[in-house]
């Protein structure tokens, strides 16, 4: 499974590591990204997802149901 958030989006981040020196090495920013059951009231039932701590903050304030529209995620397949 690739390390993207399900209802964000939010994928990695190309950045530059920097030493003391000022050499300069790509790196990747990763998502911090957890695996989560979350209650699903109208399907009454559990549903797992891959989400970042952001989207779980504004789940906590949306809701399931209107995350999920808004990134167009049919919940009955998860």
């Amino acid at each position: 499974m690739s390390r993207v958030c399900q209802l964000t989006g939010k994928k990695a981040n190309n950045a530059y590591a920097v030493s003391h020196s000022h050499r300069r090495t790509k790196k990747l920013q990763h998502v911090n990204l957890q695996t989560k059951r979350i209650w699903w009231p109208q399907g009454n039932r559990w549903v797992t997802l891959h989400l970042s701590t952001k989207a779980i903050k504004t789940l906590d304030k949306k809701g399931l149901q209107a995350m999920a529209k808004e990134a167009g995620i049919n919940l009955n397949k998860h």
